[in-house]
């Protein structure tokens, strides 16, 4: 299981792993994510906005993303994806089941490399 004290240890990556797709590079605090939480599903969700025009034609959001995922006690959750923290998000994307083990997970794309906040 995996909790908030264990992400904060990934600070920078020496090594980007390429998603399958090919639209999208993650750090190595990324891989510990996916691999701990099984959330390989999350960096596919994340991946699949690449192409979308939103996000690809946005000045902003071509360069940085900040993606949130927040997780209700009912084991809902929503994916939402914006240009900062106080701003509107331009994503929401509900999800009707998640065993995702955190209450909450924010991450970065950052000219198309999925990241830890800690690893900007």
């Amino acid at each position: 299981m995996i909790n908030q004290d264990d992400l904060a240890h990934f600070t920078g990556s020496s090594t980007n792993f390429k998603h399958w797709s090919k639209k999208l590079l993650y750090t190595e605090g990324i891989q510990f994510v996916a691999e701990e939480a099984q959330a390989y599903w999350l960096i596919d969700a994340i991946a699949s906005y690449q192409t979308n025009e939103l996000l690809s034609k946005h000045p902003e959001l071509k360069e940085f993303q900040l993606w949130q995922l927040e997780v209700n006690t009912d084991k809902t959750a929503v994916l939402t994806c914006r240009v900062d923290s106080d701003c509107h998000p331009d994503v929401v994307q509900n999800i009707e089941f998640t065993d995702f083990p955190l209450q909450q997970i924010k991450l970065y794309v950052c000219q198309t490399v999925l990241m830890l906040p800690s690893e900007y």
